[in-house]
């Protein structure tokens, strides 16, 4: 089974826990949006050590460097089968300083013309109610479990 590892950053704004999620980039997900946010991740590399894969993934995806304590969730398993390991991590930023590295592919298809496009295209800080309409649906036990534990650990 194939597993990736990512992050998933929150800070504390008055009253509220705020959550910090990615939107995929590239063609595909150009007009997706609902159920289309996620937490930056990224494939484990064979021999890697899966948080510091989650910190590259994050560096690279988002590009600014992971740093403070970070606190390991329970994994969870998304649609097609993919094991995600995850840290969480208090860590506040401004989103419009995201710099995604990018990728590319053949566009539009069969077309013969490789394009090249952000991995991740935009990133926004959300509250729990509006989180839970945007990130994947298989990715809630990751926010639940960490609204939980602020609840009663993190101070």
């Amino acid at each position: 089974m194939k597993q990736s590892a990512g992050l998933l950053l929150f800070r504390k704004t008055e009253n509220n826990l705020e959550f910090f999620l990615a939107h995929p980039g590239g063609p595909f997900f150009t007009r997706k949006n609902e159920g289309f946010w996620t937490i930056p991740k990224g494939e484990i590399m064979d021999g890697e050590n899966p948080l510091d894969a989650a910190q590259r993934e994050f560096e690279e995806e988002i590009g600014i460097k992971p740093q403070g304590d970070f606190i390991q969730l329970n994994p969870i398993v998304q649609k097609g089968g993919k094991k995600v390991l995850c840290w969480a991590l208090e860590m506040d930023f401004d989103q419009s300083k995201v710099f995604s590295n990018t990728f590319e592919i053949e566009w539009p298809p069969r077309s013969g013309t490789l394009k090249s496009f952000p991995e991740i295209d935009r990133a926004d800080w959300f509250t729990y109610e509006h989180a839970i309409k945007f990130i994947n649906e298989k990715q809630i036990p990751i926010l639940d479990e960490l609204k939980t534990l602020k609840k009663s650990k993190i101070n």
